[in-house]
Parts: structure tokens; sequence; C-alpha cells
């Protein structure tokens, strides 16, 4: 955690879908930095977007007025910037990750330590939320890549019910552990996975085997595949909006 230090804020306007605006709003504190989309309007459901290894919360910045959500569904948006860390697999290059990957095979020695870490710092913005007048049950968790892993860490075990959970071109950490960790609340907690047939980075049978896994825990997984690799396509975009559509 890094040391307390008094709320910058720097308010810009900007254009999320014609013919209204919302406000942007950049917050550092305590809690993670992030990004904040508000609607003109007092929001009344919020979705956090995690990103994915070395990007940082304005990866997905450009993705959200293609959604046209913020004040078709009063919604916030929350982009978190992941903490600076040392990563092995890229020979100990620092840069925004959720977590350390230390070799290709990325079920085989996980960073556990980083996983929860990251775990904690979203759970504790999902708190924030709730604080800000929120309720549990109108905030969903989307998350690309090392994003995904982490939305899937954090939303399973949340003591909360939450309107659902984003995973896209990621997979499930620590998988060993959620039978005996994860959150009655969420047990039927509506999830989303999206991957790309080509992906290269996130391999399709880790996905797949990560979605099987969820299943076979009871968790109902709406997937979807796209002839693409570590990506985002117009086809899931449009899929994404529909799924959000159902549930915020």
């Amino acid at each position: 955690m890094r040391a307390s230090r008094e709320y910058t804020v720097w308010l810009r306007q900007t254009q999320c879908r014609r013919p209204f605006w919302c406000i942007l709003v950049v917050v550092q504190s305590t809690l993670l930095d992030t990004i904040e989309i508000n609607p003109p309007t007092p929001p009344r459901a919020c979705m956090i977007w995690l990103h994915g290894l070395g990007a940082d919360g304005h990866d997905f910045e450009p993705l959200i007025p293609e959604l046209g959500l913020v004040r078709e569904r009063a919604l916030r948006v929350v982009l978190p910037h992941a903490p600076y860390r040392p990563v092995t697999l890229n020979g100990g290059q620092v840069m925004r990750a959720w977590y350390d990957i230390k070799i290709p095979d990325l079920l085989q020695a996980e960073d556990a330590q980083g996983i929860r870490e990251s775990e904690r710092q979203l759970q504790a913005l999902i708190e924030q939320e709730i604080g800000n007048g929120i309720a549990a049950e109108h905030i969903v968790l989307v998350g690309f890549s090392q994003g995904s892993a982490i939305a899937l860490q954090a939303g399973l075990r949340y003591p909360q019910r939450l309107a659902g959970i984003l995973a896209l071109s990621g997979y499930l950490p620590l998988a060993a552990t959620l039978a005996t960790e994860r959150a009655a609340a969420n047990a039927a907690v509506p999830i989303l996975m999206a991957h790309g047939l080509n992906d290269p980075v996130v391999p399709l049978g880790l996905a797949e085997q990560s979605r099987d896994r969820l299943r076979g825990l009871g968790y109902a997984v709406d997937w979807r595949s796209y002839p693409m690799a570590h990506a985002v396509c117009p086809a899931e975009i449009a899929d994404i909006r529909g799924w959000l559509v159902k549930y915020v």
C-alpha cells in the first residue's frame, strides 16, 4: 500500500456518445489510481474494468463510448491502473502488472501473493463504490487478460452479490483454492467469458479449462469465442454490450 496522500483530481470533458457529454475524473489516493467516467446524472450502477499486463487504465477508455451505456444506464465506469512491479517473464522489467508472471505456463509457479494483493485492492474499490451509494448487486467487474484473472479471483470471493463478471481473454487463477474460498453470495453470479481462437498469450485451451472448472463448480458461464488473437474485436464489443444491458 502506497503512502497516504491527498486526492488529486483532474477534470476534463470527454465526449462519451453524441450528443451528450460525461465527466472524466482521474483520481489518486491510497487506493489504486483510477480513471472514472461518470454519467451526467447520479450513477445507479458501476463497471470496474481492469486492463492487461503492461497497459494502464487508459487502455480501454476509448471503448467505453462504443458501449453507449454511461448515460443510457447511468453507469459509472472505473478504470484502475495496476501497480508497477517487476515481471520475471519479461526479464524483470518493471511495468504495470496485477501480479508477477514467472514462466510461460500461467498455471505453474503462480504469484499467489501478488494475485491476492490485487484481489484485495479490487475489493477495496468495490467497497468504495458501495460507500458512494451503489449497491454491490449493481457493480459489474470486467477484466482483460491479467485483469480478467483478477476480476474472477476477487469477484467469486466477494461476500456480497455482484451484478456480474466479464472475463476477456483471461483465465481462472489459483483455481485449486476456489472451491473452499468462494463466496456463497456469488454462487449464481452471471459470468461471461470471451476469448480469441488464435490467442498466443493466454491459450484458448487454458481459457476453456477455466470455463469447465467454473461450470464444474456450478457457475453458469456464458462462453463466446472469436476468430482473433489476444485482442478485442467488433463482434465481441457487440456481445459485451448485449450482456451488460441485461445485468447493469
